[in-house]
Order: structure tokens, then sequence, then C-alpha cells
């Protein structure tokens, strides 16, 4: 059997995407179950947009999610370089063996040219496929475009008639070679074109399995004529569905977060966005949803990837990441969430020292980031009522009952843990009275400014004896 060997091929123009994000998780997945090489390869031969700044960024959101790869640049592999504006002579040599073979011609057309013929073809009820007319050129026409000062691109002949292939999730797909045209593979300046470039890179980099989003079918048939230009296999296409967003449309920037990075600011842990983006259009057979890498390498399987396109649901993808920050050790969540409280502004200098908030806040998060409004009622001086009727709570005579009663237990002790506050709040029930809901919300609401929160009794620990005083006595 074919080794497998999958690669996932960003363009570095920008912040790694959340489509992309999903088709690298898939190419991951395959492999790793299958025991292959997953190839990071660069498509930088867009030279305006491309920079180094994003391939580094591009590769640091990958291993933030936690793919690791078997080949690329940096790291190197022996079917390197694995940057495509580093493989330039390597397509310049295959374009010349197309043009060799007369599978490929230089066309003179202009881009206005190109354009007006479009428009007429559409006109006439025909495709706008590209109609073929610098085919034939004599030597005579193409001194003259040269003496023009013409640079000609180098267009890939297409034959009438069907061209199939068949799709590991979508099955057959036909298309019909007069609708495609002939195609451009190298540029006027010399550049290779997207079909052309990755079908020499797949082929040279023994490359078994394409999988990538469904927007690329219509680009399938283009490569498979490369591939069948030079006489090579064709590696195993998988389409995967796209990611919609709630309103049915293609995922973008007015949805929201469309980029990792910024999923990453907002708190999501890489392996509650990998289980998430894993369960786009797959779902495993057991029917559960919290799933580990380790089981999403075993359990991985194309025939259980749907047709349909997936939506980015937005409340189970917080969902998810809340059940993942409530399983996580005590000592992991503290270390993820220790940027987070710096950024904040908390007075924190150690993992350590938000050990304690980590703990009181662990079921009380789905995102990371909410631990600017919630962890504040640790560090506030001067309690910040979250509204008129938490604030009128406080000031009503059973309240005030409740604080001084508070004050009087509290005065002699010199050490304050929570079993000594249960004790005193058992104390201040039996002296006044007061049960249940009217006890402890006024107490809460003194000392947090909520009537919602983590357990009481580590709130008071965190606060301290003297803190815990100071707010309550302000209220009597």
């Amino acid at each position: 059997m074919q080794k497998i060997r999958t690669r996932f091929a960003p363009s570095p123009t920008g912040k790694l995407h959340i489509g992309n994000a999903r088709t690298a998780i898939m190419n991951w997945l395959f492999t790793r179950h299958g025991g292959g090489s997953f190839i990071l390869r660069i498509e930088d031969t867009d030279r305006e947009r491309s920079t180094a700044e994003s391939e580094e960024k591009i590769r640091e959101d990958l291993r933030w999610l936690g793919l690791d790869w078997d080949e690329g640049p940096v790291l190197g592999g022996a079917w390197g370089p694995y940057r495509q504006s580093d493989r330039l002579e390597i397509y310049k040599k295959y374009s010349q063996i197309l043009t060799d073979e007369g599978k490929a011609y230089s066309c003179f057309c202009t881009p206005e040219e190109l354009d007006r013929c479009r428009r007429e073809r559409v006109r006439r009820g025909e495709s706008a496929a590209y109609d073929g007319r610098c085919r034939e050129l004599t030597a005579a026409e193409i001194a003259r475009f040269e003496e023009q000062g013409r640079r000609p691109s180098l267009r890939f002949r297409v034959d009438e008639g069907e061209l199939a292939f068949d799709d590991v999730i979508k099955g057959s797909i036909a298309f019909r070679g007069e609708n495609i045209g002939d195609f451009i593979v190298i540029r006027p300046d010399g550049m290779p074109m997207y079909n052309f470039a990755c079908v020499v890179d797949d082929h040279l980099m023994e490359i078994s399995h394409v999988i990538r989003g469904d927007d690329h079918v219509s680009n399938t048939p283009r490569q498979c004529l490369v591939y069948s230009g030079f006489g090579w296999k064709v590696p195993r296409f998988a389409h995967i569905p796209m990611i919609l967003g709630e309103d049915r449309e293609p995922l973008s920037k007015r949805h929201g977060a469309s980029s990792v990075a910024q999923l990453r600011q907002m708190g999501i842990l890489p392996e509650a966005l990998v289980n998430f983006l894993s369960l786009l259009s797959w779902s495993s057979e057991s029917g559960e949803e919290i799933l580990s890498p380790d089981r999403l390498i075993k359990e991985f399987d194309f025939q259980r990837v749907s047709n349909s396109a997936a939506v980015f649901d937005r409340e189970k993808l917080d969902w998810m990441n809340g059940v993942t920050i409530r399983n996580l050790s005590l000592g992991r969540l503290s270390e993820v969430l220790y940027p987070f409280m710096k950024e904040a502004g908390f007075p924190v200098s150690s993992v350590e020292e938000v050990t304690p908030v980590a703990d009181a806040l662990q079921d009380k998060m789905n995102r990371l980031n909410e631990i600017r409004e919630k962890a504040k009622i640790f560090f506030q001086d001067r309690v910040a009522f979250d509204d008129a009727e938490t604030e009128r709570l406080v000031k009503t005579d059973d309240a005030r009952r409740v604080f001084l009663a508070f004050l009087d237990e509290t005065a002699e002790l010199h050490r304050w843990d929570a079993e000594l506050f249960s004790t005193a709040m058992k104390n201040i029930q039996d002296k006044t009275g007061i049960k249940g809901k009217a006890l402890w919300m006024p107490i809460r609401a003194a000392l947090t400014g909520q009537v919602h929160g983590p357990d009481l009794s580590r709130v008071v620990g965190l606060l301290g004896l003297e803190k815990c005083r100071r707010f309550i006595e302000k209220l009597c």
C-alpha cells in the first residue's frame, strides 16, 4: 500500500483562517490515523501579499493547535524546499517540458482583450472560457507581439470532452473540457499559477491524498489535466464541505472572529478548538462530542464525513470550551489563565498566585477572557454593585442586622478560612433568626457587588478577613 502523505499548503498573506485551520486538522487527523507523513508547504508565489511575518504566525497557530508536521520550512525534509518561492527553477523546468511537448503554448492576450473576449462570449450564450485564439500563432505573429513589448503567459491546452475524477467525499465529479478552456500555468512575470505549481509540488513530494475545502472542486479538473499532461499518477482528492455562519452564508469577518488568532485572544483553548472544528461535517461513531486529540486520531474516518456544509455555532464552541476548562488540571488552568490575568491588569506575578482564583472560578467560565470580569471581585478595593437592585439588597433592615452580627462574630478572629466563615454564618443565623437567601445574599452582595458567583467560602478566603470586615463596615 502507498504510504499516506498529506500536505497543508497555506498562503502567508494573513492570519490563519478558521476554515484553513479546519483543513489542516482534517489532514493531520487522517495522516496520524494512518501513520503517514504530514507536510507543511508554504505557497508564497503572491509576492505582493506574502510576508515572512504571516508565515511565522501560521506556524505559531499550528503549533498552538498541537498540529505537528514531519516536513516543512525550517524543519526541512527530503522533498524540499518547502516554500514555493524557493522552487521557481523547478516550475520553470516543468513548464518547459509542457512547451516542448506541445501541451502548452504562449498567449500574448492582454487583460483588456481577454475581458472583452469573455464578455462577448457570454453575450452570445457561450462558455466564458478562453477561446484559444493564441493556440496556433505563427512565428511572424509571435515576433510582432514581442516587438510590441508584450510578455506572454503560458497556457495549457485543454481538449474537448468529459473529464471526471473520484472524490473520497463527493464521489464521481465530471467536467467538460470546453467549459474549462485553455488555462494559464505561468504568468507573464514568470510566476507559476496555483493549479500548476501545486500539481508539480504534490507529485514531487509524493502526496498521496489532497484534502482541502470544497471551494477547490473547480480547480481539480485543471490539476487532473496537468497530472495527465505529465503522465503522473493522480492523488486521491477529498473535498471537505464549507463552513457557514449561522445565516448560512460562507464564514467571514462579518460573523465575528474568523481567525485562529482571534479565537485565541478570546480565550478558546487549543484542544477545544481542534475538537470543535473536527466535528464540523464529521462525527464519532460513539455519538460523543467531547473528544481528546488521541481519540480523534483513533476514530477519524472519511466515511463519517458529511457532504453537507457545516454551520459554525459559536454558542456550541463556548460550551465545548467551558467543558474543556472544567476538565483541566488546576495547574494547567492556572498556566493558561496567567497571561489573561496579566493583560487584565490584575496584580499577579506568578502562575502560583493565579491558582486560588482559578480554583474558585473553574466552573464559572466558558472562555478564558471572561476572567477579566469574573476575577475583579477578588481584587477590587471598593465594591461596585452590578445594578441598583443589588445595591438596594444591602440597605434593608435585615441586611443591616446581618452585617452588624457579622462584624461582632469576626471581631476577635485572628485567622480566616472557609471553616471559620461557615461557623460565623451559622452563629449569625442563630442570633438574628435570619436564614436562607435573606442571610446569604446580602453578605454576597456586600463582598462582591453581585448576587450570583463562585462559592462564597472561596471568595472570603481570597478576600481575607480585613477586607471582608472593611467592605461590610462601609454598609453599617
